[in-house]
């Protein structure tokens, strides 16, 4: 931190640096960091709101220039700038920028050497650390909780906010614990940022971090420089017609997006052997090959990336000329954020959606599958409310026994949460791996002699592998009677020391028991009611964007009043240039037959333990994947997926007469 940066300690309403807090003093710590001249709209009036100590919610555009709103601001206060986000490659970028510009900055996150971070957590409790980035996940670690409990957090920024909202396109439940957890650890001031908020979702944001209305900040969602399209096309024409559409055009630099992996695969191969330099991206790539492919797209002016939703998150890329939405998005607030990342240098970027009905189909299938049936809601309650007044599970574990994903298993134990019948009391980790790198004969020397026996009685009860001992904190509490904490404590101080290399594995979560519920029967109908609304309102996303697909008017105001802001026609988007919208009708409309009766009863006899439920069976047919068909390894069977043009409500239903037969 240079010498002409000021802190400000907010903690004394009446410090005189925090009222020469001015706008010249803002103007000048933005040139001499970050070598920019002037603000961006917005970004001057949230960081003197954050500055005088008020909690701000920030929704700006994507590239709107979010990330200064807690960069600056990390340099003025006293104490640490925690930023949560889910984005490695984001984080990374930032921090190269921070650190070219001499800023305190570091990311926490696996990709670290054991070198690299020693001297993180050295930087951290020297104070010399202004800004810490890490992920929602991160929250999740006994170790980083207890480390970080100690210092003064000036500053939570949380990226991505619009994950904290139940009802959001994005909800992920360990959003909602970190309101709690800031409150735990005496946060000063929370800014929460998000490019994609409707008005309910702006206000569970605000909600969740006590924000006042006149602390939201909302500059619109309005991008002049980027022309919307929608193209109706019939599934099996679109190779095609995306093919002549790309190379009618300008070469520019290119995202395609698609919904699913094969999708990416097949439409990168069918471009390239039509001369275009197209790569697929998507999830099932290794870490290596996916930063190789953005790395080479993030310096090309013309290639053509065809992508799931994992690409595009993180990546400030300022002259993406074109964004073709191959496959429609899963809701409104997607399609906003995807466009969004065109055309960010305010030159003209062309947003073309190649609509067809047929989509909406897959995406509804997904949505209907990850609803948990009924009878699970009620298993899954009454094991854990029946699992005593203290216990812990498995997330994983709960997951592959009630055959649902992971994430749901997480939505549900919120919701057990919400209701004020458990309450978490942290993760931790049953088995801790470790790799002395030093004697223990001067380990145990530096320690006086109650401590030397406490850390022999650890030592004393792990297991040897070849070059790690293992041991069961839990176990090792009870054999050694001393709290499992203090022996985490002592794990984690060895390895700060550079004593030992340490890991972990294991992970369970804390619970206690609250209460019981007054009526079970209720709870139990209550909680798949919420499920079912949320099927409802994911589904209701997926049609809005049909809808909007064959919106009659300006598509750019459609949008933008689907946020709560209202606009004039925008007059270059396809309708204001006079294009008439077509039916969005699907193609075909399969029904069964005595053929597919046959294939199916024959399925069901087989007897797989993971299809004994009509839900199972219609999930599998339709081609949606879950914990039990994973692991016994059913992808391979030639009925996975036999049913994918069907919609999953109709599959179910067939399969509910034959199972009842």
């Amino acid at each position: 931190m240079s010498r002409n940066s000021r802190a400000v300690d907010v903690s004394d309403p009446h410090h005189s640096n925090q009222r020469d807090i001015t706008m010249s003093l803002l103007q000048e710590q933005l040139q001499q960091h970050f070598g920019f001249d002037c603000f961006r709209q917005g970004q001057e009036e949230v960081i003197s709101k954050l500055v005088e100590g008020r909690s701000v919610l920030a929704v700006f555009p994507t590239g709107g220039g979010k990330s200064l709103c807690y960069q600056l601001p990390a340099m003025l206060l006293d104490g640490l700038t925690l930023v949560i986000s889910p984005l490695i490659a984001l984080m990374k970028d930032q921090l190269d920028f921070l650190i070219s510009k001499g800023v305190p900055a570091a990311r926490l996150d696996s990709t670290l050497t054991r070198e690299e971070n020693l001297q993180l957590f050295d930087d951290l409790h020297s104070g010399k650390l202004k800004m810490l980035y890490i992920s929602p996940e991160r929250l999740g670690n006994e170790r980083f909780i207890k480390s970080i409990a100690k210092k003064r957090i000036s500053l939570l920024a949380i990226d991505e906010a619009h994950c904290i909202s139940e009802w959001g396109h994005n909800f992920r439940p360990d959003y909602l614990k970190i309101a709690q957890l800031a409150k735990e650890l005496k946060v000063e001031r929370t800014l929460t940022l998000t490019a994609t908020a409707t008005p309910d979702v702006a206000m569970d944001v605000r909600d969740a971090f006590d924000i006042a209305l006149e602390d939201y900040i909302n500059t619109g969602f309005y991008r002049p420089n980027l022309e919307l399209s929608v193209l109706p096309v019939f599934k099996e024409d679109r190779r095609k017609i995306l093919l002549a559409q790309i190379k009618k055009r300008p070469p520019g630099s290119t995202i395609v997006y698609v919904t699913l992996q094969r999708t990416a695969e097949k439409v990168a191969e069918y471009l390239k052997d039509n001369g275009l330099q197209a790569t697929a991206y998507h999830a099932g790539l290794k870490n290596e090959d996916r930063t190789a492919i953005q790395d080479a797209f993030m310096t090309s002016r013309d290639a053509i990336i065809v992508a799931t939703i994992a690409f595009g998150m993180g990546v400030d890329k300022a002259d993406i000329r074109y964004v073709y939405h191959y496959n429609l998005p899963k809701g409104l607030e997607s399609y906003s954020q995807e466009i969004g990342r065109a055309g960010r240098d305010g030159e003209v970027s062309v947003c073309e959606m190649l609509a067809s009905a047929d989509d909406a189909l897959t995406l509804e299938n997904f949505s209907y599958g990850d609803t948990p049936e009924a009878a699970t809601i009620a298993a899954f309650t009454r094991y854990l409310l029946e699992a005593g007044e203290t216990f812990d599970v498995s997330e994983y574990q709960l997951s592959g026994q009630c055959d649902v994903r992971p994430l749901v298993v997480k939505t549900l134990l919120t919701y057990l949460e919400l209701e004020g019948l458990l309450v978490s009391t942290g993760p931790f980790y049953t088995e801790y791996k470790f790799q002395p790198l030093k004697p223990s004969a001067e380990i145990f020397a530096r320690f006086s002699a109650e401590r030397a026996e406490f850390l022999k009685g650890i030592f004393s009860h792990a297991r040897k592998g070849k070059t790690w001992f293992t041991l069961d904190t839990v176990q090792v509490s009870q054999a050694i009677g001393q709290p499992r904490d203090r022996i985490v404590s002592a794990l984690s101080y060895l390895e700060e020391q550079g004593d030992m290399l340490v890991n972990v594995a294991g992970i369970r979560q804390g619970y206690r028991r609250l209460k019981m519920p007054d009526n079970m029967e209720n709870l139990i109908a209550s909680l798949n009611e919420r499920c079912q609304k949320r099927e409802t309102n994911d589904i209701d996303r997926i049609r809005q964007v049909l809808t909007f697909a064959q919106h009659g008017g300006c598509l750019t105001q459609y949008l933008l009043a689907y946020f709560g802001e209202e606009r004039e026609a925008c007059g270059h988007c396809c309708r204001c240039q006079g294009e008439i919208p077509s039916p969005q009708q699907p193609h075909h409309d399969p029904t069964f037959d005595t053929q597919d009766e046959k294939r199916i009863q024959t399925l069901i006899m087989e007897g797989y333990d993971a299809l004994r439920s009509p839900r199972q069976l219609a999930r599998f047919l339709c081609g949606i994947t879950s914990p039990a068909t994973t692991r016994a390894k059913l992808r391979k069977n030639g009925m996975f997926a036999a049913y994918d043009s069907f919609s999953f409500k109709q599959v179910l239903q067939f399969v509910n007469t034959l199972v009842t037969e």
